[in-house]
């Protein structure tokens, strides 16, 4: 009667529950397999793999160690073999020429010794460093110059008019290569003593025109033969 009235009930057999108790070593494991994503490609020697929290990588499994190694990124770099070929201009700040000159010594040196004919660059003078920014955007709209090196030379003085100057130049010399799209090399020297900028335009600190020079050399390489300008 009671089985008419309720239906037919099937009771499940009784199971036992047992505890595992995980050591701190097997939770380690299992929260980094957990974490470890893996979606296979077309190719069975390859996978990509994102952990999360770590980014991600591209790996090739290795049959003979039976484990997985990451492949490396293709990187490109500029060389600094010979700059032959290359143009460069130099705009050079007028005021501390004592120290604006011998920066432009060495990276003109720079440029002979990685064989930059003379008539290859350009040097533009002008009065300050505060002014180096809009003219080397103007220069590297141009299209001539495959880098534009900035130099100049701030001592810190009694009143904020140093912090004035070289926050100008800084932002004035990265505008000028973001809205150019030709590399502007930071060559300006900030120093708090003259001293501290002799040390660096020849001194026991090496010349920092030598320097940007290199840097010069590098970018414009980097740029010619892996980075295009994008055209206006």
């Amino acid at each position: 009667m009671a089985a008419s009235a309720f239906g037919q009930c099937n009771l499940a057999p009784r199971t036992t529950t047992t505890t595992t108790v995980i050591n701190p070593t097997q939770r380690q494991l299992f929260s980094l397999s957990f974490q470890r994503q893996t979606v296979t490609s077309s190719s069975p020697a390859l996978s990509f793999t994102q952990s999360l929290g770590f980014g991600s990588a591209i790996e090739r499994h290795c049959e003979d160690l039976n484990r997985f190694t990451t492949c490396a990124v293709r990187e490109l770099t500029g060389s600094v073999i010979s700059a032959k070929g290359h143009r460069f201009a130099v705009v050079v700040a007028r005021f501390n020429d004592l120290i604006t000159k011998k920066l432009l010594e060495g990276a003109l040196d720079t440029f002979k010794n990685y064989s930059v004919r003379e008539e290859d660059i350009d040097v533009v003078w002008v009065p300050g460093c505060f002014e180096i920014g809009v003219v080397a955007q103007h220069l590297g709209k141009s299209r001539k110059y495959q880098a534009i090196l900035c130099i100049g030379a701030v001592i810190r003085g009694d009143t904020s008019h140093y912090d004035a100057v070289v926050n100008a130049a800084t932002s004035g010399v990265l505008s000028a290569g973001l809205n150019s799209g030709t590399p502007c090399i930071f060559g300006v020297l900030t120093c708090d003593t003259l001293e501290q900028a002799f040390n660096r335009c020849g001194g026991k600190s090496g010349n920092k025109g030598a320097e940007t020079a290199m840097t010069a050399i590098e970018m414009a390489s980097l740029f010619e033969h892996h980075l295009k300008p994008l055209e206006e």
